[in-house]
């Protein structure tokens, strides 16, 4: 190998190692950060906007339930003819006598009017059982909240890990075309046989079909990245992992998941409502009170022209004695139900407490890897290095020299997967622990508040249109 092919080797080999820094090098000013990303991603993902209008529709369920509290009015009207002969049993004279025909047109409308007064305090209930699930839903939304970002996170990664090893596999392809041309100058001189020549043939056909690949997984992961983040990726920054948001122990995340992971809360809500339902499943059992007033105004009654006006005032005590055995069974299963929500509590607990340690030792892990890739790269550019001088005098072959390029490239493969599998670990782990949300990450976004539309119609006894004017 003269030295003009050798400086041009090692050129292409300088410029597929800098494919190796993507993940950590410098961004311009007009970049996509990680931080926008997800910002992106919080105000226009379909699926966190969709579980936000489902916590608007629980919003709904506090305003139905307190419906219980007030009275119901109903407005009845009606008109009718009718039509009597009636024979009056008396032969037909001058004097009368004879049939006697009628005919009227009844008519009326009146006003009711029922006001619940005690129902053994189910009303009561189902409002605490709705104010429950409405702080469930917005653990839920939380929960999901979570989960949109931490998708964006390793979207994001994925597309700069797959343009990385995209161009290193390209860089490699020419590295390897150009150790290709110069293994047939060596063999039209006779420094090499036809069998370091098909070595170098297949080992550049390997690799056009790995780019070919590393293409198409960077094709796929824009595709997921545009589905979670809304737009096609341009110029993305550098990702860094949540070391600001990641305790020092597992003891210590597991402490704060424990205690503050979204969807442990949401299933105690669930507790909550579904103990409540026990209540309101109970309270059909006890007596019902209620008070009924009514007005009536009533025309052609008995004879034409004749008009009645009556008004009642009623107090009606209900006390349930036997409904057949339902009842007693709606309580005997809402309590089921609840010992199951119960039990659904603990497997959260259980499953958040197992993220948490997984997504620890998959961020342990991932650290210990790019310290591992780092000085296996080391080893293999000597190593390289040296292959490659050593082929100058004959003391290698090219396959020896092919073999040095592939570890070489696979230790700088496994230093951009190890990169990306450190951030997103560190975000999956921030997620495990219930702290990956818009105001943790400090995001540049209006945050969205569910306690707004709710503090708007939870009193309202009227009105179809909703608080956006819709």
């Amino acid at each position: 190998m003269n030295e003009k092919n050798s400086k041009k080797t090692y050129r292409l080999l300088f410029g597929a190692m800098t494919s190796v820094f993507v993940l950590m090098g410098a961004s311009g000013a007009s970049a996509e950060t990680l931080e926008s990303a997800l910002a992106r991603a919080y105000s226009s993902n379909p699926e966190l906007n969709a579980q936000r209008a489902g916590v608007r529709v629980r919003d709904e369920d506090v305003a139905q339930a307190k419906s219980g509290y007030r009275p119901r009015i109903n407005a009845t009207a009606d008109i009718g003819r009718t039509f009597t002969e009636a024979d009056t049993g008396r032969p037909r004279g001058p004097f009368g006598g004879g049939s006697s025909i009628s005919r009227l047109t009844p008519r009326g409308f009146g006003v009711e009017i029922t006001q619940p007064i005690f129902d053994g305090f189910q009303t009561r209930n189902r409002v605490r059982a709705a104010e429950s699930g409405v702080l469930g839903s917005r653990e839920q939304l939380n929960t999901t909240e979570q989960s949109v970002l931490l998708d964006a996170a390793t979207a994001y990664m994925d597309v700069l890990r797959d343009t990385a090893i995209l161009d290193l596999q390209r860089n490699n392809v020419e590295v390897i075309d150009e150790q290709l041309r110069q293994t047939r100058d060596r063999f039209n001189v006779g420094e090499v046989t036809r069998t370091d020549v098909a070595q170098a043939e297949a080992r550049i056909a390997a690799s056009r079909s790995e780019a070919s690949l590393a293409e198409a997984n960077l094709r796929n992961s824009i595709a997921v990245y545009r589905q979670i983040v809304g737009v096609e990726p341009r110029q993305l920054a550098p990702g860094r992992p949540l070391d600001a948001l990641t305790p020092r122990s597992i003891e210590a995340a597991l402490r704060v998941a424990l205690n503050e992971h979204p969807a442990i809360k949401a299933r105690q809500h669930a507790v909550d409502v579904a103990e409540l339902q026990v209540k309101v499943a109970q309270g059909a059992l006890a007596p019902q009170l209620g008070v009924a007033g009514s007005v009536d105004q009533r025309y052609d009654r008995q004879g034409e022209g004749d008009s009645a006006l009556s008004a009642s005032v009623v107090a009606r005590l209900t006390v349930p004695i036997y409904e057949g055995g339902q009842v007693y069974s709606q309580t005997r299963q809402a309590k089921e139900e609840a010992g199951q929500r119960r039990l659904e509590a603990d497997l959260v607990r259980d499953q958040v407490r197992a993220q948490v340690t997984a997504n620890w030792g998959r961020l342990e892990a991932a650290r210990a890897q790019i310290q591992a890739a780092q000085a296996q790269i080391d080893a293999a550019e000597t190593a390289l290095s040296g292959v490659r001088e050593e082929a100058r005098v004959g003391q290698r072959t090219t396959l020896d020299v092919l073999n040095a390029q592939q570890e070489l490239l696979t230790a700088r493969v496994n230093l951009i997967q190890a990169q990306r599998d450190r951030v997103v670990a560190s975000y999956a782990l921030v997620s495990a622990m219930g702290r990956l949300n818009s105001r943790a990450l400090a995001l540049r976004v209006n945050h969205y508040s569910p306690t707004i539309h709710y503090q708007q119609v939870k009193d309202l006894w009227i009105g179809t249109t909703i608080p956006d004017g819709r």
